[in-house]
């Protein structure tokens, strides 16, 4: 299971957008299938696929549940498991495409994932493609991901995709285990071509509690390695399940003498005020309505509700759209509007998705505001 995927960058260019009436991108994990065996699975895939995932009318009609929302539509992104893994795949991706919907995909790094996949996928219009890369060396990715021959299949898409001039965003899990190795990752994909770097911040659900976190202190050394380096770097470097980096990123900019209009230019302002259920939702492979893939507190089934009702109007949804709401300082941080916290880590600790992310070290300096740059 590939961690998340960003939508292309034309996706992010309005930021007139109602995040509580639309989301920005709208997750399916088509299937929980997949022929690898990933430490920190969310999704705790499985070698076949399970009964009672959406079938092909189904599906159909999650696409026009997805085409219901108001303009722009929501980027889809297929994830899993391994979307592969479904017979019927490029039939759902024209499809969407017929109903205007735009899609992604995060496919497996296995010896499936040929170059004529790829050459496929990309002639049947997917707009951006993600992979994941969790060490420099077969040795440690390998020792994430947990099958023998996954790091030279994942250099080996990147260099078809490259060849193909498809957009790849590149997916490294942050935790205890692989923090050191970062920077040779970096150097690593200074050699390849990518779009983005993700960099994703352990949360302890599914097979992910088998690993351990960075501490909120060494994460927050991180976040200022990221803003150095997202400087210098040949791609875009984002963070994922880590919204106090924006504090972070704000800060140094504003520091460094940034005016509004320059920040506002930049890629980490594309993300203010995006979280878990806030311009972002996640479809299970039974159907079931989720906030995040790394929150698992169902709102509702696709196969019962619609999809624009649940994120407008279910409980759940609406308070994660009103970060006031939430508790202890992440519902008094002068960041809430831009931050708001990782939901997912905070239901994850506590059991309350409205509270505080244990992760972030920052104190609230004044009350509540909405902080504008």
């Amino acid at each position: 299971m590939v961690e998340t995927q960003s939508a292309p960058a034309h996706a992010h260019q309005s930021k007139a957008l109602d995040f509580s009436r639309n989301p920005m991108l709208v997750y399916w994990e088509m299937t929980q299938a997949c022929a690898l065996a990933c430490r920190h699975c969310r999704a705790e895939a499985v070698s076949q696929p399970l009964p009672g995932e959406l079938n092909h009318t189904e599906s159909k009609a999650l696409l026009r549940q997805i085409a219901s929302f108001d303009s722009p539509l929501p980027h889809l992104i297929l994830t899993g498991g391994d979307p592969l893994k479904r017979a019927d795949l490029f039939d759902i991706i024209d499809d969407a495409h017929q109903l205007g919907i735009t899609v992604s995909i995060t496919p497996s790094a296995t010896p499936e994932l040929t170059f004529d996949v790829l050459a496929r996928l990309k002639a049947h219009g997917i707009e951006s493609l993600g992979l994941s890369l969790d060490g420099s060396t077969a040795q440690r990715h390998e020792a994430v991901r947990g099958v023998s021959g996954c790091y030279d299949w994942t250099i080996q898409a990147l260099k078809n995709a490259a060849k193909l001039n498809m957009p790849v965003q590149l997916n490294t899990l942050v935790s205890q285990e692989t923090i050191d190795d970062l920077p040779a990752i970096y150097e690593l994909l200074k050699s390849l071509h990518i779009m983005r770097w993700s960099l994703f911040f352990l949360i302890e659900v599914g097979r992910g509690k088998m690993l351990q976190p960075v501490s909120p202190e060494r994460g927050e050394e991180l976040m200022n390695w990221v803003y150095d380096l997202a400087q210098v770097a040949p791609f875009t470097i984002k963070t994922t399940e880590a919204p106090s980096y924006r504090r972070v990123a704000l800060d140094r900019m504003r520091s460094s003498g940034m005016h509004a209009a320059e920040i506002n230019k930049t890629s980490v302002y594309r993300g203010f005020g995006i979280r878990d259920g806030h311009g972002i939702m996640f479809v299970s492979n039974q159907g079931d309505i989720y906030p995040a893939g790394f929150l698992p507190l169902a709102a509702g089934n696709v196969r019962t509700h619609q999809l624009p009702q649940v994120y407008r109007d279910s409980p759940l949804f609406r308070s994660l759209h009103q970060p006031e709401e939430f508790t202890g300082k992440c519902g008094t941080c002068e960041c809430h509007a831009i931050c708001g916290g990782s939901r997912a880590r905070a239901f994850a600790f506590t059991g309350d998705p409205l509270g505080s992310d244990p992760f972030c070290t920052y104190q609230p300096k004044t009350p509540a505001t909405a902080p504008q740059i």
